[in-house]
């Protein structure tokens, strides 16, 4: 799955106030969660302030009675009309901060900001309104300014309760932030208003999806689909035995006629990633390892950056998020002309882990990818990584399941009833996007590279809903081996546990079980209720399309639960947020790109780790060309003085070079939220 700006992306879906070790991987089925902790059952404040540190995650209070979790490993201390929570680093601060005489959110912000910085100074970069939610009657978050070279990220959000006002403040590093993702959001979701009582559909008898009720599904995902701007969507709901609904809203491609059905082919990205823990699991069920066996016995070379941690990687870990290796994204999106599944192996085998085994949720498309590669070695050992983990899927997976469409072949999907990726170009209007980027994932296809349509994602998910078994009653895989990848390996959040390729959810007091997916113009998502034996599917064709893959599973709760109306107006706010948000970016960027600013730079620049870019401007403006892919660039002053040079192609936008002259050679820094790259001159 990619993420070109995930700092920003983190924070909106993880303040929204609406991604230890872990748990043993035992076969389990999922089970319906306890009561909600109670305000009652928090502990209430110390008279005097203190410094708590944290054993484990604890509900909390406020000194105005909100209540929150605090996460494991933190600190706490305790204020008058604070709650300010250290991370394991000492550069991530995330504060809750009380104010009662505020007569808007900005002037209970102002209130705030000197629990964490007396002199906060920051100007704001952007201001978004968003739906309240969870007891709160008014939501406003404030995204800071902040200058590439800090490596910082500062954002607040105002939450009203009736007169009175909480505020919670981050500033955190990039790489604290990004690292601590699943704690922070573990706060933000579990922060609500003193007595509030959470939605619940424990207990509740799931109406049936009748055609009145499909009928609102599908006004729902057409309308959701215009208000983002997305061309295309394709859906499909259905129950353990039959389908309810199937088929497409929109077009394969702006400026064409064809429409996206139920054959329509989309790269469906990390939901790759639950196919191939199937594909171990049938492994286990054939007694070829366990989940406990050490990956380093099944592929003896299998190694990561860090001897302690390859020995710890059992293959129930491969997909768990779980191991400390973070993203590490950018060398296989700029470097992968020529690139081969065992020179992907050989990657990993550089990378480090950047937290303990097992302390915390870490995203890892490249470690993901050597789950398949591995299985596909052990079924066919004599055949090169690649073919054999293909030939595994097809063998294993896609031909029992019925899954005709489904290829790794981006040729073979391209010439036949496929959708095309799109994404907002400079302007902000949606607008074909090129596919070359989305080519980076065929070396690491097990984690995302899969095509597929509803039809065929709609056959795997029957077969989770069936325990294992087809639709002719004939047992596919045994419950043990296929429900071990739903159990958690490590939280992500305050009801949500990550598995293996799979999350389970129990946020309304029943369990889901979902996972999404993201490319270059390609967003998805799948989910299933176990109890209920209901599954649904959702493909878009837009980068925007991920604006509807939670609020296409919440309208399809609230019309199974009659729960409280909220996805129709989370999808409009979230689209008129991003709106909002890629304006602001544009305004302090220049196109084409500042004249002297490209003047001064080198004609190629070289970085051991991304490869070459070379540098080439004419009348209509500056393009940098990786080789592999190229886009237009902007160019940016930052409040540090620096200058960044920014790619606007519609997809390829967001990666920002810092131009970097030291020592009288010419260069330029490229980051992530855990690394930097530098380029330098290239004679």
């Amino acid at each position: 799955m990619i993420r070109r700006a995930p700092l920003i992306a983190a924070a909106i879906l993880l303040l929204a106030c609406e991604e230890e070790g872990p748990p043993p991987a035992t076969p389990v089925t999922v089970q319906t969660p306890p009561p909600a902790t109670t305000v009652e059952s928090a502990p209430a404040p110390p008279s005097a302030p203190v410094i708590e540190k944290l054993a484990a995650d604890s509900p909390r209070l406020t000194p105005q009675g909100a209540t929150f979790t605090a996460p494991a490993g933190w600190s706490l201390k305790y204020g008058s009309t604070s709650r300010v929570l250290e991370g394991p680093e000492p550069d991530l601060h995330l504060a809750i901060v009380d104010v009662k005489a505020a007569d808007s959110p900005e002037a209970a912000v102002a209130q705030a900001w000197p629990t964490l910085d007396p002199s906060f100074k920051r100007p704001i970069k952007v201001a978004l309104d968003r739906p309240a939610r969870h007891g709160w009657e008014q939501n406003k978050r404030f995204i800071y300014e902040t200058s590439p070279n800090e490596r910082l990220f500062v954002l607040a959000t105002a939450l009203r309760k009736g007169a009175s006002w909480t505020v919670v403040l981050l500033h955190a590093s990039d790489p604290s932030f990004e690292k601590r993702l699943a704690p922070v959001r573990l706060v933000a979701d579990s922060l609500r208003p003193a007595g509030y009582v959470r939605e619940s559909f424990k207990g509740k008898t799931a109406h049936a999806l009748d055609a009145a009720r499909l009928s609102t599904l599908k006004d729902f995902v057409d309308t959701a689909r215009q208000a983002a701007g997305v061309p295309g969507v394709a859906v499909s709901l259905f129950t353990t035995d039959s389908v309810l609904f199937e088929g497409g809203f929109g077009v394969r491609e702006l400026g064409k006629t064809a429409p996206v059905d139920a054959d329509t082919l989309f790269i469906i990205a990390s939901n790759t990633k639950g196919m191939s823990t199937l594909l171990l699991a049938k492994l286990v069920d054939e007694g070829k390892f366990t989940w406990d066996t050490k990956v380093t016995s099944v592929y003896p070379t299998f190694k990561l950056g860090d001897a302690d941690t390859t020995g710890k990687v059992l293959m129930k870990h491969l997909v768990c998020a779980c191991t400390g290796l973070p993203r590490q994204d950018l060398e296989w999106l700029f470097e992968f002309k020529g690139s081969t599944p065992k020179g992907v192996l050989d990657l990993l085998g550089t990378m480090q882990p950047t937290s303990g085994f097992g302390e915390v949720f870490q995203y890892s498309n490249v470690l993901a990818s050597a789950a398949g590669f591995i299985g596909g070695a052990v079924v066919y050992p004599k055949l090169e990584l690649g073919a054999a983990y293909d030939q595994a899927m097809q063998s294993k997976v896609f031909g029992p399941l019925g899954m005709t469409s489904t290829t790794f072949d981006f040729a073979k999907a391209m010439r036949g009833d496929h959708a095309s990726p799109h994404a907002e170009d400079f302007s902000g209007k949606p607008a074909v996007a090129a596919m070359d980027i989305n080519r980076a994932i065929v070396p690491l296809r097990p984690a995302g590279g899969a095509w597929s349509n509803v039809k065929d994602v709609r056959h795997y998910v029957q077969m989770e809903l069936a325990k294992g078994k087809l639709p002719n009653g004939t047992r596919y895989i045994s419950e043990d081996a296929l429900l071990t990848r739903r159990a958690p390996q490590v939280p992500t959040g305050e009801d949500e546990t990550y598995g293996m390729g799979l999350e389970v959810n129990t946020e309304y007091g029943i369990a889901y079980v979902h996972h999404g997916g993201s490319m270059i113009g390609y967003k998805s998502d799948l989910f299933w209720l176990p109890e209920q034996g209901i599954g649904g599917v959702i493909l878009a064709n837009a980068d925007a399309g991920g604006l509807l893959l939670r609020p296409f599973l919440r309208r399809t709760l609230e019309v199974l639960f009659d729960g409280k109306p909220e996805a129709a107006e989370d999808v409009a706010s979230a689209a008129a947020q991003r709106k909002e948000r890629l304006a602001k970016e544009r305004v302090r960027r220049v196109t084409p790109a500042d004249r002297e600013v490209v003047k001064a730079l080198a004609k190629r620049y070289t970085s051991p780790a991304l490869g070459d870019v070379g540098v080439k401007t004419d009348a209509k403006g500056t393009v940098f060309d990786f080789g592999e892919w190229k886009s237009t660039v902007s160019s940016r002053k930052n409040d540090d003085g620096t200058m960044s040079l920014v790619t606007i192609d519609a997809g390829v936008d967001d990666f920002e070079f810092v131009v970097n002259d030291a020592g009288g050679r010419r260069g330029l820094i490229l980051r992530d939220a855990q690394h930097e790259y530098a380029f330098t001159e290239k004679p």
